[in-house]
Formats: structure tokens, C-alpha cells, sequence
């Protein structure tokens, strides 16, 4: 995953996870993210750590971590704070990311 940088948040589309560094389904949330990008070998995911950005946690109202934040079309879409699964993950994937599942010849 990459980091979120102070650029980054200008981009209009970008899939974010933010997490706390002690958060125990953080960590679990961070395993099944990983794991979405090895099998596609690409970078999907932006990552923050919440308790260094408390002026985008209250401006974005997120309300808890994990969080995974959809934004598209310069407008937050959806906040995802169950991850549940991998397919689970994919299914939103599918929606925001569809380039990913295109085949190409």
C-alpha cells in the first residue's frame, strides 16, 4: 500500500484505508488488502493513519477504524467499516475499481 501524502488528498478518485497503529483489526483489515494487491501485483490502495491526520478524521466524518473511504469524482461515495472478507472488499472493488477485473487481449 502507499502512503497518503499531503498531494494525494488533491486527487479526485483513490480508495483509502485509515488505521491506528494498535488496532488489532486494523492489522486484520491490512492483511486482506494486502493480499487484494499481490494477486493483482499493483499498488490499489492509499493507507493513513488516523491519529496523525485528526483534521481529516473530523472533516471527513469517519467515525471509526478500520475505514475503508471511497472517493470518486472528487466526492467521498462511500465509508466502509466492516470488512467481513475478501470477496466482501472485492464487491466494492467491482464497483469503484472495475479496471481491475477488465480483460485485456
Amino acid at each position: 500500500m502507499q502512503q497518503m501524502s499531503d498531494n494525494d488528498f488533491q486527487n479526485d478518485h483513490y480508495i483509502l484505508y485509515i488505521y491506528t497503529p494498535l488496532c488489532g483489526t486494523c492489522a486484520l483489515a491490512r492483511s486482506m488488502l494486502e493480499k487484494i494487491e499481490s494477486v493483482h501485483q499493483e499498488h490499489i490502495f492509499y493507507e493513513m493513519n488516523a491519529s496523525l491526520h485528526p483534521e481529516f478524521m473530523q472533516g471527513y466524518k469517519v467515525e471509526s477504524v478500520p475505514c475503508l473511504l471511497f472517493k470518486q469524482d472528487n466526492k467521498v461515495k462511500e465509508k466502509v467499516y466492516a470488512f467481513h472478507s475478501i470477496p466482501n472488499i472485492y464487491s466494492y472493488l467491482m464497483q469503484y475499481k472495475p479496471d481491475l477485473f477488465s480483460v485485456s487481449d
